[in-house]
């Protein structure tokens, strides 16, 4: 099962985080980054993308040293719809925060800068998409479907964040 189709599984179960609002939160969210960064929501969506690659990594490096409640925890954490710079801290050292940047840029055209400053908005970004699948009851029980689904991808491409938004913004109209 895809990550889109994890995330509308999560959706409709009263079990775990996962609403119509929450989402279209977020996508209401990087329509409004993507008029205040001069672009369109698909150039942030794609933005997105590359971040959501850049936060995998690390949550998969957190959850294989520190443990699976850890990965967890970070999303408990730092998820939202605000601007978080203690998020982007939290899974980023400062080089690979310009490497992020620099991924940004090379992927949507949008100069480093404008990455670099986009990134306390992302990241929340992406860990709140990643969050639909968590307990409701029990943030911490390990049953996050979403988070599982997105940190066991054998890396052939079918898991992406930009590719998620933007079912997730024709889904719902947006």
């Amino acid at each position: 099962m895809g990550l889109f189709d994890q995330v509308l599984s999560a959706v409709n179960n009263p079990e775990t985080q996962g609403s119509m609002d929450q989402i279209g939160g977020i996508l209401n969210t990087v329509q409004q980054l993507s008029g205040n960064a001069g672009t369109d929501s698909s150039t942030v969506q794609s933005a997105m993308g590359v971040v959501g690659n850049f936060v995998r990594s690390s949550l998969q490096e957190k959850r294989d040293t520190e443990g699976e409640a850890q990965a967890q925890s970070i999303l408990d954490q730092f998820s939202g719809t605000s601007p978080n710079s203690q998020a982007v801290n939290s899974l980023f050292s400062g080089v690979m925060q310009q490497q992020v940047a620099q991924a940004i840029a090379q992927r949507t055209g949008l100069d480093v800068a404008v990455g670099k400053q986009m990134l306390p908005m992302l990241v929340p970004l992406v860990l709140q998409f990643l969050q639909s699948g968590a307990n409701s009851q029990n943030p911490q029980s390990g049953g996050n479907s979403v988070l599982n689904s997105f940190l066991d991808a054998d890396g052939d491409g079918d898991v992406d964040i930009s590719d998620a938004m933007g079912l997730a913004s024709r889904f719902m109209g947006k």
